[in-house]
């Protein structure tokens, strides 16, 4: 589903990644661990589209998204790929219902079929009652499953998490992590996670180590 074949990426003479080889199959949930600095936030981000590489393969579902256009790389993008980040990233003039919306909306998906499927997630992730709160009326731990939310609302072929249960307390990052494991079970979702947490890299299907550039 997703295949990548000696991707390499530099900043300025910093060589960051050294030839990245990496499949992962439909419904796999992939951890991601490594010191700082050993390359995995780029991985992550050259992965989900938001970066390029300098060299090498890469496709998702068959797709090469680097060989799209940039309108239509950023439509492949909306449409396949969605993302969960360690601060949420919520917008905090806008509901829940709204925040989670919004990757629809930019689909092109009209607000009031965007909105009956933003409720049924909320309902699925237990924030159907708060789906009308703002981002700071709302817990760490319900606004991480907003986040999530957000990141399922076009049926994205895989997710992206960037330390998601970093910013979470004991309890709330148990219950996110098993949450990535329901959603695999009810969407048959796959989950791409760098993360420091031992306990939810090791949850996964695989876990990857990254050490100076390179998955080990």
């Amino acid at each position: 589903m997703l295949s990548s074949k000696g991707l390499t990426k530099s900043y300025d003479s910093l060589q960051i990644l050294k030839g990245i080889d990496l499949e992962i199959s439909k419904g796999e949930i992939v951890s991601i661990v490594g010191s700082s600095g050993a390359g995995k936030t780029t991985l992550l981000q050259i992965l989900g589209t938001l970066d390029r590489p300098d060299k090498g393969f890469f496709s998702i579902d068959g797709i090469e998204p680097f060989l799209l256009s940039s309108k239509k790389l950023s439509e492949f993008r909306n449409s396949n790929i969605g993302f969960i980040f360690q601060f949420h990233q919520l917008l905090p003039e806008f509901t829940a219902i709204e925040n989670v919306c919004l990757p629809a909306l930019i689909k092109g998906v009209n607000m009031v079929d965007a909105k009956k499927e933003a409720i049924k997630i909320l309902s699925i992730l237990g924030l159907a009652e708060r789906a009308e709160h703002k981002p700071s009326q709302l817990s760490g731990g319900e606004q991480q499953r907003v986040a999530v939310a957000r990141s399922l609302i076009n049926n994205p072929k895989i997710i992206f998490a960037d330390e998601p249960s970093g910013n979470l307390d004991t309890q709330n990052s148990k219950e996110l992590h098993q949450l990535f494991f329901d959603l695999r079970q009810e969407f048959n979702q796959t989950f791409v996670i760098v993360t420091h947490n031992e306990i939810l890299a090791n949850m996964a299907d695989r876990k990857l180590v990254m050490a100076d550039g390179n998955l080990l």
